[in-house]
Order: C-alpha cells, then sequence, then structure tokens
C-alpha cells in the first residue's frame, strides 16, 4: 500500500487505452491525457506501458511508501522530492520503506505521471482501472485521491537507474503556443470556405471553462454553408444544429459559437456539428497545456493522422530507454 498524505489537485487513477468499448453505454475511455508520457513512466520501472499509474494536475500529491518500491516520474516538472532529496524526471528510481514522495505545483506543462512497478492493483471496472470523475467509477472507489486514502500496488521488484533518452521524450511549449493536428470532418461541409480558413489562420485561446469532458475554445466567430441553413426543422434552429450522431473522440464540437475539444472523458453522441477532429497523437499536447495557452491548428489527412499515431506508439517503447 502506498499512504496519501496530501492528495494533489485531483490526482487520480488512470491507465492506458482506458475503458474501451463502452462507449455506447456512456463510459468514455477515460485514461491518461499524455499517453506519452505516462506509457514511458510504466516501461522505466518495468510494466505493461498500459499498467495502472497516477496522473497529477498542476499540483501533486505527497503519497508515503509502506514499503520498498521502484517509482518513475514524467510529464510536467512538479519539483518532486524523496524525504527531501530531489527526483529526477524520466528515471526510474527506488524508494525504501517509509520514505516520502512530495510534488508540488507544475513549473512547465500541466499532468505529470507516477508509475510504480507492479502498478497500481485497483479492481479493474468494465476492464480498465481508469477514474471516470463524472460517474464515479474505477481508480480508488470512483473519485481523485483522497486524504488518508490508500493505494494498493501490485508486487514486482523494478529496476532503478533506467532513463528515457533525451530524444525520446515529449517536448512542452515554453511560450504558451501549440500547434494541435485536426482532420476535416465529419462535418466539415457544415462550414464554409472563409469559416475553415479563418479557424486555421486564427489563434484559440483554451478557457477555464475547460475539463476532462472538454475543452472550451475562445476566438473568432464561425460561419456556414447553406446546409447548416437550409436544413429541416428535427435538425434544430441553430446553424451548428444538426440531429444526434455520434461524436469522436476528440471531435471538436461547435456549441453554437462555441468550439469544444471533446477529450478523454467527453460525451459519446449530442446535436452539435463536429467540422474537425483532433487525432489521438495530438492529446498529449492537449494534456499538458493549461487556461490561456494558444493553440493554432494544422490540418492533416487521416493518412498523416494515422502516421502521427504510429511514430508515437513506435516512441513508447523499449527502445526509448537508456
Amino acid at each position: 500500500m502506498i499512504d496519501v498524505v496530501v492528495p494533489g489537485l485531483e490526482t487520480s487513477v488512470q491507465d492506458f487505452p482506458g475503458r474501451i468499448g463502452f462507449w455506447n453505454q456512456g463510459f468514455p475511455p477515460s485514461g491518461p491525457f499524455d499517453s506519452w508520457s505516462f506509457r514511458l513512466a510504466n516501461l522505466l520501472v518495468g510494466n505493461p506501458a498500459g499498467a495502472a499509474g497516477l496522473e497529477c494536475q498542476y499540483v501533486g500529491p505527497t503519497l508515503k511508501f509502506t514499503q520498498a518500491a521502484v517509482i518513475a516520474v514524467t510529464g510536467a516538472d512538479m519539483t518532486a522530492t524523496l524525504d527531501g532529496t530531489p527526483v529526477p524526471l524520466w528515471q526510474s528510481v527506488a524508494v525504501k520503506a517509509d520514505q516520502v514522495l512530495k510534488m508540488g505545483p507544475a513549473k512547465s506543462a500541466t499532468r505529470a505521471y507516477i508509475a510504480i512497478a507492479g502498478g497500481i492493483d485497483t479492481v479493474p471496472w468494465l476492464g480498465s482501472r481508469s477514474t471516470f470523475h463524472k460517474a464515479g467509477v474505477g481508480g480508488l472507489a470512483g473519485s481523485a485521491l483522497k486524504k488518508g486514502s490508500q493505494i494498493p500496488v501490485a508486487y514486482a521488484t523494478g529496476t532503478p537507474g533506467r532513463s528515457v533518452k533525451p530524444q525520446c521524450r515529449p517536448a512542452f511549449s515554453s511560450t504558451k503556443q501549440w500547434q494541435i493536428e485536426v482532420v476535416p470532418g465529419p462535418d466539415d461541409d457544415w462550414i464554409d470556405a472563409a469559416g475553415q480558413a479563418r479557424f486555421l489562420d486564427s489563434d484559440w485561446k483554451l478557457s477555464g471553462k475547460s475539463d476532462r469532458t472538454g475543452f472550451r475554445l475562445d476566438g473568432p466567430q464561425w460561419t456556414f454553408t447553406s446546409k447548416a441553413y437550409d436544413k429541416l426543422p428535427e435538425n434544430g434552429s441553430e446553424p451548428s444544429n444538426i440531429i444526434d450522431h455520434g461524436y469522436p473522440l476528440g471531435a471538436i464540437n461547435l456549441a453554437g459559437q462555441t468550439p469544444i475539444i471533446l477529450v478523454s472523458d467527453g460525451p459519446s453522441m449530442g446535436g452539435f456539428i463536429n467540422p474537425y477532429t483532433v487525432p489521438s497523437a495530438a492529446f498529449w499536447k492537449l494534456g499538458q497545456s493549461r487556461p490561456g495557452d494558444v493553440y493554432r491548428f494544422k490540418a492533416v489527412s487521416v493518412d498523416e493522422a494515422q502516421a502521427l499515431r504510429r511514430a508515437l506508439d513506435a516512441l513508447c517503447s523499449e527502445n526509448s530507454l537508456a
């Protein structure tokens, strides 16, 4: 067991790829936002890349280890220390019984990940240990870590002293500006040429009204094709309204004039159009951005998006470790 001394800001149990196959019943995949950092953390400690670990956002937790362990911390720099001694990022580290891991506010980026050799051993729910906060399922009793709770860990030895090669780590933006790839569709034909050019050529600021369900964006107005107006009444009165249909993960959901990127805990369907979709290989950038950061979108094809995902998966392998 690991004792939770301070829970941090919504620190949660996640696994990769999350809860797959139940979206039609209202349960999204969940899982880690930045799967690149998450998977490398697991590989560092000798776990399968998708084993359950901790996602820490903005402010990390303080944890006391009741037994010796091997851990790795990746992602955002939260100035982690072990009994006051700095813990290096992107390396596996030995922890002795009764030692305390303390993490603070993120100095850069947003989310850090903690992997423990053996993996977190909570009870899977619908095939996954990932926490889906809004439904209260997965993780530790369906919620973020709480002060005084205990985290069960499966037994494993692990190997300290491993590290991720510098060129195989994600590079977090220091300018608060991010290039985010998007694939046109499924409803890009509802936006006219001027509206599409404006979307791709404008700055979009991430709103503070964002969470694991959706990332709201502030930016210019959208303009529409005749299809958005010359439609049957059951489609709705607003140009962005459409008969309820399925939403892909990463859809840029246009609610009136407000685009919302539907992320890891997003809904599976609804009555708004989705002119563009953020591919899975770009989710790590979403997960490491914070309110006030600026997105610039770059259109890519389905083939290019799939190539980006294959390249990311190749980086999340033993070949990236030293």
